[in-house]
């Protein structure tokens, strides 16, 4: 391929990052736009120059293909409206340099397509696509798949009005990053396992705004994978959320702190884990947590909150920097309030993931805070919920014995209730225990179906306040 180096790029005449910016469209600089054709040297390249003095990598007119792209500090990326960024469908295209999944024993995913380290002031924006070309991956006797975005250790980061849809793994990694802004952005990763959203981890000063978000793992997730970094100062509000797994994941990979969270004004639908869920597992402390204004239609569990302790070296699901089972953390000041959650008969049917994993089912529902009963919960609150679930479980259906949540450094083989079992709800509507201090006010309950479970239980708990009212069919 003949790369153009001799054309006068485009003055931009606004500021950008404090910086009078050029502006390179790729075409200009010998990028072929008929979906087959590479062009990751030309774009790299159009980065690169821009990365100068501060510029625009205009793509514009097309469908253009390419592999790991090495975005730079003042450098913005513009995908214009009916232009589409195609992930090249060899794995031979992506580097091997841009760091790693944080997770355990899912190396299969260290590669991504889009990659910038040490680097601050970066926009990627427009109306446009970038499509990560799931269906590609992995390739014929490879096992990769690589992630669409990753930011690691970037400050003042941008990404607005596009879509970004098909990933072939996650679709952004934010990690140890600083003022990350998110807005009107639609993400649809719905293709392959692992299908995330927004993933930050070690993360702080986030502000997220007017996304819709549907996939096959969790939409949005706040995530602390090591004590240097801390997950502070995040807003998240009006959005939209669908999922096969969970709309908001606050936790599991949990080894840091996770506090000064506000989740406000946004909508889950036919999202089969739980709407909300938040997971002190690593031994860190996940605080001051706000969820307010959120309306939930066909949720298996509205809210899930878990503190334990867990290390699967050999399973999924343990952070890559936990190398033994932690000491239980701490979890405190988490408030509910203004939530409508509602079943309709959709919920009569269990849903599974991919046809293999039961996410919810009428046995599997509802409200679920839980704790070891020497490392209780402190001060929760749940205030005006009004929630409608299908019912229609009899006793027989599910197991007599609920087990407890206990300390796995002390009964290591022990059956335990932890992240992912047990996979039955022994309530009707809510089940909380070992919390010191819950405030329950202006709580309704009704079931669709008659259902012979308790509505609720409340153990171990010290119980501030319990306004609660269940409406019988």
């Amino acid at each position: 391929m003949q790369i153009l180096t001799g054309l006068k790029p485009a003055v931009y005449r606004d500021n950008f990052g404090g910086f009078g910016v050029m502006e390179l469209d790729i075409k200009e600089y010998g990028a072929i736009d008929d979906g087959v054709t590479v062009n990751t040297e030309v774009i790299q390249n159009c980065v690169d120059r821009c990365s100068k003095e501060g510029g625009i990598v205009q793509i514009s007119g097309g469908v253009f293909v390419c592999g790991t792209i090495y975005l730079k500090s003042n450098v913005a990326l513009r995908i214009d409206a009916g232009a589409v960024l195609l992930a090249s469908p060899d794995i031979a295209d992506y580097g091997e340099d841009t760091h790693y999944n944080r997770y355990r024993n899912e190396s299969d995913m260290d590669r991504c397509w889009i990659y910038a380290c040490d680097q601050e002031n970066i926009h990627i924006f427009g109306e446009g696509m970038l499509n990560g070309n799931a269906e590609a991956f992995p390739n014929i006797g490879r096992k990769e798949r690589p992630m669409m975005m990753r930011f690691l250790r970037c400050k003042n980061i941008y990404l607005s009005g596009l879509k970004l849809f098909d990933a072939a793994a996650w679709t952004t990694a934010f990690l140890d990053s600083s003022y990350i802004w998110v807005n009107n952005v639609e993400i649809r990763n719905e293709k392959r396992y692992n299908g995330d959203g927004l993933d930050f981890d070690g993360s702080s000063h986030i502000f997220v705004n007017g996304c819709s978000i549907t996939g096959t793992d969790d939409n949005l997730c706040l995530q602390a994978g090591s004590k240097e970094y801390a997950v502070k100062d995040v807003h998240i509000s009006n959005c939209e959320f669908s999922s096969l797994c969970a709309g908001i994941r606050i936790g599991l990979k949990s080894i840091g702190e996770i506090r000064n969270v506000v989740i406000e004004n946004c909508t889950m639908k036919r999202v089969w884990r739980e709407g909300i869920k938040i997971e002190c597992t690593e031994g860190g402390t996940i605080s001051e947590i706000l969820v307010n204004n959120i309306t939930m239609r066909d949720v298996s569990r509205p809210i899930f909150v878990l503190l334990n302790n867990r290390f699967e070296p050999e399973g999924l699901g343990s952070s890559l920097e936990l190398k033994e089972m932690p000491e239980i953390g701490e979890m405190k000041h988490l408030f509910f309030t203004n939530i409508i959650a509602m079943d309709s008969k959709e919920m009569e049917t269990p849903h599974t993931r991919f046809g293999k994993d039961l996410m919810g089912a009428p046995w599997f529902n509802g409200i679920r805070i839980d704790a070891e009963e020497n490392h209780k919960i402190e001060d929760v609150t749940i205030q005006n919920l009004r929630y409608i679930t299908v019912g229609g479980v009899k006793k027989q259906e599910i197991p007599a014995e609920y087990p407890k949540v206990l300390d796995r450094k002390h009964y290591p083989a022990q059956e335990t209730a932890e992240n992912y079992y047990p996979d039955w709800s022994r309530a009707r509507y809510m089940d909380i225990r070992n919390v010191a201090g819950v405030y329950l006010e202006n709580i309704v309950f009704q079931s669709i179906e008659e259902d012979e479970r308790e509505p609720y239980y409340i153990e171990g708990c010290e119980v501030w306040k319990k306004e609660m009212m269940h409406i019988s069919l």
